[in-house]
Order: C-alpha cells, then sequence, then structure tokens
C-alpha cells in the first residue's frame, strides 16, 4: 500500500517495441517497413487508441495484427487498406499489400460471442 500512496508513476518508462526491433534475418526491405511502422504508422494508431504489430513479410505482403480500439473498430479494413497499405506502397515499392492477421484465440472469443 505504501507504494500506491508514494504517489509515484506505476511506469516510468515506455516498454521498447519488440515486433519492430532490427534483427539480423532483416533485409532492406523488412527494416524500412519497420521504421515506418514505428516513426509514422504506429504514433498515428496510437492517437486512436489502437496499435499495430508487425508479424511479417512475405511474398510482398505486409502481415499486420491490429490491437486496442482498432480490433473492435468497424473502419479497421480501410485504416489497414487506405491508410497504413497507401503508406507503405509509397515509400516501399516492394510492398504490393497489407494483410490483417488474427490470432486463434482472437477467433475462438468471436466464434463464441455471437
Amino acid at each position: 500500500m505504501d507504494f500506491f500512496a508514494s504517489g509515484l508513476p506505476v511506469v516510468t518508462e515506455e516498454a521498447p517495441r519488440t515486433d519492430t526491433a532490427p534483427s539480423e534475418e532483416d533485409d532492406e526491405v523488412v527494416l524500412m517497413i519497420k521504421e515506418l511502422l514505428d516513426t509514422r504508422i504506429r504514433p498515428t494508431v496510437q492517437e486512436d487508441g489502437g496499435d499495430v504489430i508487425y508479424k511479417g513479410f512475405e511474398d510482398g505482403i505486409v502481415q499486420l495484427k491490429l490491437q486496442g480500439s482498432c480490433t473492435s473498430c468497424p473502419s479497421s479494413i480501410i485504416t489497414l487498406k487506405n491508410g497504413i497499405q497507401n503508406m507503405l506502397q509509397f515509400y516501399i515499392p516492394e510492398v504490393e499489400g497489407v494483410e490483417q492477421v488474427v490470432d486463434d484465440d482472437e477467433v475462438e472469443k468471436g466464434a463464441n460471442s455471437t
């Protein structure tokens, strides 16, 4: 209880992003995708209470997972295609498209809620 009464912040700094951290396996295109996600796309999505997680890049398709308010937002597909895809394609010609990745547990939750 002393901690709560102290008035100190619960979190003192933002946790580092692991999904966009450069790795040795990343080629130049993947590094550019990750940088754009961190510097341009993620901050904009976070302003609306959501987040976007990088899941991979294969055959010209960037795989992303939407989180937060983006998961239940009816405009999320429009945001994904018109906003994120257009920006990635503008700066990175190798990007042919963007697709949303949904975890298995989210699919089960959706099936159980109907």
